[in-house]
């Protein structure tokens, strides 16, 4: 079976897609993406499937209700923006979870185009965010991702669900005391949402502890006034291995994060 993407964008040199609306709220997808530039995928050893399972497709949906949000439409194993320039080309698998990305690796000039590329995203983001600070005081990011739990095959038992919750919050890099007061019942409003009738259980920093790049890069530049959450989906919404959706999962994982966002502002409108 082929694998499923996204619905990608009809311009192949799409980089990323940004929607500004009135909210102190904001949602990226920054691993949503499938698009490689054809002279880098021709170097690649990694086949477009082996890509697929270890991107974040469908994660754009989830923020698709918010008014405020960045689509990114190019694969992490093009350039990862989730880490820092050093790391965000995997050169080597132990970059990519064992993984073999590249057969020829990417040129000098490729390399710094690609760096011009994550300095751009940087920047643009950077700008995107102190608009929203000047009109709002303050924002919450939600970054969302997701994460495998079938790793040793398609007819293989799943990671055990201690090991490996609904949706893991990621909040490593975050002032956790500060930000409580936004965190704490944004977690509870998704504890509330039900999929295939039962509540999901959303735990913090148990599958990954929100260690990436972008989150880092809100704290740091926004200390006093950014709140990033990285909002990681165990892949409960699709077939890992094929990349079929699960489209009935995802509308119900939508309507967890559209049912927090009145939370969500009205933690930032208490502490103002």
């Amino acid at each position: 079976m082929e694998p499923s993407v996204t619905s990608l964008p009809k311009d192949p040199s799409s980089l990323w897609s940004i929607h500004r609306g009135r909210s102190p709220l904001i949602g990226t997808a920054i691993h949503d993406g499938h698009l490689i530039w054809p002279h880098l995928e021709a170097r690649m050893a990694l086949d477009e499937a082996g890509r697929l399972r270890e991107e974040d497709p469908f994660t754009a949906q989830f923020i698709a209700d918010m008014a405020n949000r960045m689509v990114v439409h190019r694969s992490r194993f093009e350039l990862d923006l989730n880490r820092a320039p050093d790391g965000a080309i995997y050169l080597h698998p132990d970059q990519s979870w064992g993984l073999r990305v590249w057969r020829d690796q990417p040129e000098a000039q490729d390399v710094e185009a690609l760096m011009r590329q994550h300095a751009s995203y940087y920047s643009t983001l950077r700008h995107i965010l102190s608009d929203i600070e000047a009109e709002h005081g303050g924002f919450v990011l939600l970054d969302m991702h997701s994460y495998n739990h079938r790793r040793a095959g398609a007819a293989a038992l799943a990671t055990s669900q201690d090991e490996a919750p609904d949706i893991n919050i990621g909040t490593s890099s975050m002032d956790r005391a500060r930000w409580a007061h936004v965190l704490d019942p944004f977690i509870d409003r998704l504890r509330q949402h039900k999929l295939g009738g039962r509540s999901l259980d959303v735990r913090e920093n148990v599958a990954f502890a929100g260690k990436g790049e972008q989150t880092r890069f809100v704290h740091e530049h926004f200390p006093q006034t950014g709140c990033a959450i990285a909002v990681e989906f165990k892949k409960i919404f699709m077939d890992e291995w094929t990349g079929e959706p699960d489209e009935a999962a995802i509308a119900d994982l939508r309507e967890a994060i559209r049912s927090s966002l009145p939370v969500l502002e009205a933690a930032l409108d208490a502490r103002r």
